[in-house]
């Protein structure tokens, strides 16, 4: 805790999953103050959900892979002074004083950000460990309801114990899919083929990251062996070109892909189900870091993420950051990341030199994984060919219900060349999302033939914020040293002061 009420906390971490979590506990152990916010009421993250307390879970680990590293961070956590701040939605991150080297993070409170009093934490640095959401790349049919992302059927299996579907065809690109179709037959659900819209032979072109990341092999086999058992069929350089039905799924049509993605004529096959499980891998969640004007570097499907140095700092001095922000690469990687992030900070923090061996040996392990990481990026990268196979009357951003035909026709006919353009003419990512979903989407759409121009993610907030948050940001703030960090939406939750009298994941 701040040696006193007006005293800022040294760090803030902003999202509590694998990365957030190493890196705060670490922090800590090296005798920083430090505030942990996330938006959930429970640590772990997207990785690591648990379901509730009152559906008598008798055994959560066995939904998740490596449970041991995330209870051994929970239980550090509980032996720490970290100020865990369950139930706090991170909007915006502000500079108060540039001589002082001061942060304010501001966040809501509540389960959707709609709790009594907003909030705002001042700390000396910040490390962002705000984690990634899952792309979408959308086809006819695509939002009859039955369709649910990759990522959301495995969040509602580990979080609610419940099944998206009776038989669940599980799609997309990406090894995400094999854990989700391998925890969703664990599970009882009947899964006709996992369909991969890449190919796994790019792999082996990198002879070196695999060698050297044996556990990824290792992860891989047990869920070949679970697919192998539940007798589910995987299907490569194929996707579902179209669901079927009414007033739900019905069934998809599959279709095996050339090397650009576009589906070859006379192979589509019907396949029966209730739900449909899709995705196409993992953005980085880097708005709160691009508003500050953190760098960031292009990954090669397309997407973006922030540009760090050896230590897991941005472009922008005393803001850290770890995990899927930097790249997507997994858990274990995340909590390298955090750690080091934290070992850094603490060093400049404090002033005195971090531990060199240490230092040099999570930088090893980070780089030896994070060359997996690209490489695993590169291998299902999404091929150019989906989008010119798109029919014009497919909903491309589902908020607005703008069509594929109004996007290409801004392109083509209105002259658009950037994504804000596109906006303005379509509304496509004026809604509730901000084009998280859909902006991967328009991205491949104006770029038709040339290579993908990775968006901009430069949102003012990264959330949901009422004008009465606003409104307040010039009122006096004191970090309030005590109170009950387990009691969301209460008084004693805030580390602040109320601005006004009152997403983050790793």
């Amino acid at each position: 805790m701040p040696l006193s009420a007006s005293e800022p906390y040294d760090l803030a971490v902003i999202g509590a999953g694998s990365a957030g979590l190493a890196g705060a506990v670490t922090a800590g152990e090296l005798g920083l103050s430090v505030a942990l916010l996330d938006t959930s009421a429970h640590t772990g993250g997207q990785f690591y959900r648990t379901p509730a307390p009152a559906l008598g879970a008798v055994r959560p680990e066995a939904l998740h892979h490596d449970w041991s590293a995330y209870a051994d961070l929970r239980r550090r956590l509980a032996q720490s002074d970290v100020r865990h701040l369950p139930g706090h939605h991170v909007w915006s991150v502000t500079k108060d004083d540039e001589a002082a080297d001061v942060w304010s993070v501001h966040a809501v409170t509540g389960a959707d950000g709609g709790g009594e009093r907003p909030v705002r934490v001042r700390c000396r640095a910040v490390l962002l460990a705000t984690g990634a959401y899952e792309r979408q790349l959308p086809f006819p049919g695509w939002t009859l309801p039955g369709v649910v992302g990759a990522g959301g059927a495995q969040a509602m299996l580990k979080s609610g114990l419940v099944l998206p579907g009776r038989r669940v065809v599980v799609a997309g690109s990406g090894p995400l899919l094999l854990a989700v179709a391998s925890s969703l037959a664990a599970a009882g659900a009947r899964v006709p083929a996992v369909v991969e819209a890449s190919g796994y032979l790019r792999y082996a072109r990198h002879p070196r990251a695999l060698v050297t990341n044996p556990h990824k092999a290792a992860e891989a086999l047990v869920h070949g062996a679970a697919l192998l058992w539940h007798r589910v069929r995987v299907r490569l350089r194929s996707a579902v070109t179209e669901v079927h039905g009414t007033d739900r799924v019905e069934a998809v049509t599959v279709m095996r892909l050339d090397r650009d993605w576009r589906p070859v004529q006379g192979t589509g096959r019907r396949i029966d189900c209730d739900a449909l499980a899709v995705g196409h891998g993992l953005v980085p969640q880097v708005d709160l870091a691009t508003a500050l004007g953190c760098a960031t570097r292009p990954l090669p499907d397309g997407t973006r993420a922030l540009a760090l140095d050896g230590v897991q700092e941005t472009s922008v001095r005393s803001l850290w950051a770890a995990g899927e922000t930097g790249g997507v690469g997994g858990a274990q990687l995340a909590r390298i990341e955090g750690e080091l992030a934290a070992v850094a900070a603490a060093a400049r923090l404090l002033g005195r030199p971090a531990h060199a061996g240490r230092v040099r040996e999570l930088q090893r392990r980070r780089d030896r994984m994070r060359a997996f990481a690209e490489v695993m990026t590169a291998a299902h990268a999404p091929g150019p060919g989906w989008a010119r196979r798109l029919p014009d009357d497919t909903d491309v951003c589902r908020c607005e219900e703008v069509t594929a035909g109004r996007i290409r026709e801004a392109v083509e006919d209105l002259g658009a060349r950037d994504a804000r353009t596109v906006k303005l003419l379509t509304r496509a990512g004026m809604g509730w999302c901000q084009g998280r979903m859909c902006g991967p989407a328009v991205a491949c759409l104006m770029a038709r033939d040339q290579a993908v121009e990775p968006l901009a993610e430069r949102r003012p907030f990264a959330a949901p914020v009422p004008l009465s948050a606003l409104a307040a940001l010039d009122d006096p703030v004191v970090n309030e040293p005590g109170g009950d960090a387990d009691a969301p939406g209460g008084p004693s939750e805030t580390t602040s002061e109320p601005d006004a009298a009152p997403d983050a994941d790793g």
